[in-house]
């Protein structure tokens, strides 16, 4: 696992030294580590605890519980609107983390301290999902489309819509809506198994990598 970690690390062009002390942080305050949604990800006695995230402009430190987190320095931002529990720390350059390294310790530390307190985050009940506009567009235009989504359960419709809010520019967010559009329509989830491969259906456990063709 830490071959592929360091492969992961050795990958990124443009953040690999910021990720490589993000890591370095993060196992100096007593996490486990391993590779999780094809990134480094941390844990405190199994239950994760933060993520590492490398985009365009900005890596990023994310935190499971974040909303739990007293973020004593104001500096924890939500994904989007509809985000419950995740918070993540955005980091521009190596200066930047160096500077802040106390700053992430204490906020891993306290993430740590909410593990052993065994607390967890109040999810709101509500199922209604504000599509964001440019999901809400192709629905509108495509009755195909609009049908195959609205079938598919809540939570499918509410990861995919969060991936696609995630994306800051629109034309992020319709590219990604185009690359989904056919598993949306075979009624698939962002992370269901789409080659029939997989033992933990209808989630994809990676069997697909390892299949002889």
């Amino acid at each position: 696992m830490k071959e592929e970690i360091n492969e992961f690390v050795s990958r990124q062009k443009k953040w690999g030294q910021e990720v490589q002390k993000l890591r370095e942080i993060a196992l100096g305050c007593g996490l486990n580590e391993s590779l999780k949604w094809k990134t480094p990800c941390f844990d405190f006695n199994e239950s994760n605890v933060a993520l590492i995230g490398c985009f365009k402009e900005y890596c990023s430190l994310s935190f499971f519980k974040g909303v739990l987190l007293s973020d004593s320095e104001n500096l924890l931002v939500s994904p989007g609107a509809n985000s419950q529990s995740v918070r993540y720390l955005k980091f521009s350059s190596l200066e930047e983390i160096i500077t802040l390294e106390s700053v992430i310790k204490h906020y891993l530390f306290e993430a740590i301290e909410i593990e052993k307190l065994g607390l967890k985050v109040e999810l709101k009940k509500s199922t209604e999902i504000v599509f964001v506009e440019e999901l809400a567009e192709k629905m509108k235009k495509d009755s195909e489309f609009e049908t195959a989504f609205l079938n598919l359960t809540p939570g499918r419709q509410r990861g995919y819509n969060l991936f696609f809010e995630g994306a800051k520019q629109s034309q992020t967010r319709i590219s990604r809506i185009e690359k989904y559009e056919s598993r949306i329509l075979d009624g698939k989830g962002m992370n269901d198994c789409v080659c029939g491969l997989s033992k933990k259906m209808p989630g994809c456990d990676g069997s697909h990598k390892y299949s002889i063709s």
